[in-house]
């Protein structure tokens, strides 16, 4: 089984993820809307929103079959399976691809068992970053600026072979003071 990404009506992700689980079975299809907890400061108060990872797209693992394929075309708000041009359906004219297994690691690494990606636990020490807790752990070399003000770091992520900038919430920790020891 591979996983495709299928453009739809932005703002309907989850309405086509419904139709899908109506149409296939668990077995047969697995479909993820990935989201983002964000903070949001609103007249003063801080808000913690969820928000599409990648706003008009679900993916989806599924073994693509002609079947498969054309009961994907009938799922209302859903336009097409992205393409890059490398896989052919019997339609004439129709192409799509599958998304890369790197580039879905990644993604699957950070939303974990569920769909979203929650705040990391980072301390910033002489402008290093260091992540501590959360889906950031151990992926430092994908953020690429930290809004300290904000709660927020942008993260780079290849998608079906683009570079796209995401945010995602953070939780700056405290640097660690090391404990004065008494000398004895």
């Amino acid at each position: 089984m591979n996983w495709y990404a299928l453009f739809v009506e932005s703002g309907q992700e989850e309405v086509v993820q419904k139709f899908l689980n109506l149409y296939f079975d668990e077995t047969s299809l697995h479909s993820v809307v990935p989201k983002r907890r964000v903070p949001e400061k609103k007249a003063g108060a801080v808000k913690h929103v969820l928000k599409k990872m990648f706003p008009g797209y679900v993916l989806i693992k599924t073994r693509m079959t002609d079947e498969v394929f054309h009961t994907l075309k009938k799922v209302p708000k859903c336009y097409k399976l992205l393409s890059q041009g490398t896989l052919y359906s019997k339609d004439k004219g129709t192409y799509y691809s599958k998304i890369d297994e790197r580039e879905m690691s990644l993604i699957l690494q950070l939303i974990g068992d569920g769909e979203i990606v929650g705040y990391s636990g980072i301390y910033i020490e002489n402008s290093r970053v260091s992540v501590t807790s959360g889906p950031l752990q151990s992926m430092e070399g994908i953020i690429t600026k930290i809004d300290r003000h904000k709660k927020r770091a942008k993260i780079r992520l290849n998608f079906m072979g683009a570079e796209k900038i995401i945010d995602v919430g953070v939780e700056i920790l405290s640097p660690c003071i090391p404990q004065l020891q008494k000398a004895t």
